[in-house]
């Protein structure tokens, strides 16, 4: 009889998630936020125990949370043996370091739970060079130790940081490391810019599509270019800017652009490590504005795009894309959809389902500015 063979059992350290309502989120749909903290843990493959959901009227400087709630986690954490706890939203390193402190656990937060995302994410070298200039920053103040992600794997939590001595050699080290990656990424900020240049003298139109993330865009880009992009239910499944040719009933209509997917609260770090690559959109003719029609808060996740692209001074046609039609009924939304202009509504399960948009682009023009 053939020995069965035996798979080795992956113990994960226990994990708590914090599901928190802080008062400067203004969401209409809170119980919509926390489904996205979900699945950024499930994007990140984190596996977590339990999730406390706690409302906060005001945010304690030194530990975010209230006195009553602090102690409400610390004992949870102390009964059920907890290794790790993830927060819902940003905290400041001197946060951090108290309620690692108080709970006997480490200690994650929005931020970091994004960024490891990111980092998993980055395939080109500009992308990568982003993410960990932006991680470096992010953990300059922080604990030395494994990220989330890490941690999951390796089964342990980490250890203290040695005496002050060293964290300050640490601390030059990082800076050394980052102005060392900013160089790099400046010599290919330059080479992007010398392509953006020809293509400026070339007259060549350029397309972007923007929009929130797993909102479809990657889908479309494939649809349009056949280019082989990745494409899943998943956030931030694909982060580098992906450019391809944009051709037309055969004809070249100039070149279209994926760009990495928005989030609400997104991390004003990543926003500033993104510059670059999100800088593409101020060049760009035209903006295909990709909105997940078939979820419930599309209306908000077209103001946080929006909101994103004036905060970048980012001014430029928007054409609004309604995707995934093929789950909703379409005539319950189309006068909502009226206020967009102009859009369209389409599905990728097909190029036919993708004829509106297709035909959009058939007829647009750029526009010459004098």
């Amino acid at each position: 009889m053939k020995k069965r063979e035996s798979t080795p059992t992956i113990i994960h350290p226990k994990t708590l998630l914090i599901a928190v309502h802080a008062p400067y989120n203004k969401t209409k749909d809170i119980d919509s936020y926390f489904e996205e903290f979900v699945h950024l843990i499930a994007s990140n493959d984190i596996e977590y125990n339990d999730i406390m959901y706690i409302k906060l009227r005001e945010i304690d400087s030194g530990y975010f949370l209230t006195k009553g709630k602090v102690e409400e986690v610390r004992a949870y954490c102390e009964k059920h043996e907890i290794a790790d706890v993830v927060f819902s939203e940003p905290l400041t390193a001197q946060q951090e370091r108290n309620l690692t402190d108080i709970f006997h656990c480490r200690v994650f937060d929005r931020t970091q739970l994004i960024l490891e995302l990111f980092e998993r994410s980055a395939h080109s070298a500009e992308g990568k060079l982003q993410v960990e200039i932006a991680m470096l920053r992010h953990n300059k103040t922080r604990t030395t130790g494994k990220g989330i992600h890490m941690s999951q794997q390796a089964g342990h939590t980490g250890n203290r940081g040695p005496g002050e001595t060293a964290r300050e050699r640490e601390l030059r080290h990082i800076n050394d490391l980052v102005h060392k990656l900013q160089e790099q990424l400046k010599s290919l900020e330059k080479t992007r810019e010398q392509q953006r240049k020809q293509r400026v003298e070339n007259a060549v139109p350029h397309v972007c599509l923007i929009g929130y993330t797993n909102s479809g865009k990657s889908s479309i880009l494939n649809i349009l270019t056949k280019a082989g992009v990745l494409a899943q239910n998943r956030l931030f499944s694909t982060l580098d800017t992906t450019t391809r040719e944009l051709y037309i009933d055969g004809k070249k209509k100039g070149i279209i652009s994926d760009t990495v997917g928005f989030i609400q609260l997104l991390p004003p770090l990543l926003i500033e490590a993104f510059k670059s690559t999100i800088s593409e959109l101020r060049y760009a003719d035209l903006l295909i504005h990709v909105v997940d029609s078939s979820d419930k808060n599309w209306d908000s996740h077209i103001q946080v795009v929006n909101d994103i692209l004036e905060e970048l001074k980012v001014n430029k046609p928007i054409l609004y894309v309604f995707n995934k039609i093929d789950k909703i009924n379409v005539a319950d939304f189309e006068e909502q959809w009226d206020v967009y202009t102009p859009h369209v509504a389409i599905n990728t399960l097909s190029k036919e389902g993708s004829e509106k948009l297709i035909d959009y682009l058939r007829n647009w023009e750029k526009t010459v500015s004098h």
